[in-house]
């Protein structure tokens, strides 16, 4: 059986990539939230803005594309 994906340094690495990346999507989250007009987290919880709450879904999924891409090579 091959664990070379449990080698300390692979796990570290991964971990590590993982942490950047939420990091990389929560900042970009505040970033569009300040740009646009309203609160984003108040508009999509507290007033249950269903289309906003979409948009928003798909800018993270185009920017974890993104993320993913770069981590990639």
């Amino acid at each position: 059986m091959d664990l070379d994906w449990l080698k300390p340094a692979i796990v570290l690495g991964s971990v590590l990539y993982a942490v950047i990346g939420v990091a990389v999507l929560w900042l970009s989250f505040v970033v569009i939230d300040k740009l646009t007009p309203y609160k984003l987290w108040e508009e999509i919880c507290d007033r249950k803005n269903v289309a906003l709450a979409i948009v928003v879904g798909a800018m993270f999924i185009a920017i974890g594309q993104i993320v993913a891409a770069a981590i990639h090579g």
